[in-house]
């Protein structure tokens, strides 16, 4: 069975840090790109960060330079520690393992406010 388990949200102030975890269970992890994305309230669900298998990143311009994505194969899991916070990064933050098959975590709620 494929588990993808979020961790690390919570309630940060603006201008705050928060680092996000997502482990993975039941998939090769490796050899899965990663990406991390969030949906807020009302809104569609957001492409945030992507790691392929092989490391290389890529941002979403509406967090370039303040979220960092990273990953450890050893340990099964992918990272997206988050800067600079601001209100409007409130939402729920997913993770995703896309292969063949693409796998979705439940979520970890992130809110940013004073």
């Amino acid at each position: 069975q494929v588990q993808l388990v979020e961790s690390g949200g919570g309630l940060v102030q603006p201008g705050g840090s928060l680092s996000l975890s997502c482990v993975a269970s039941g998939i090769t992890f490796s050899i899965y790109n990663m990406r991390w994305y969030r949906q807020a309230p009302g809104k569609q669900r957001e492409l945030l960060a992507h790691i392929s298998s092989d490391g290389a990143t890529d941002y979403a311009g509406t967090i370039k330079g303040r979220f960092t994505v990273s990953r450890d194969n050893a340990k099964n899991a992918v990272y997206l520690q988050m800067n600079g916070l601001k209100p409007e990064d409130t939402a729920v933050y997913y993770c995703s393992a896309q292969g063949i098959l693409v796998y979705w975590g439940r979520g970890t709620q992130v809110t940013v406010s004073s």
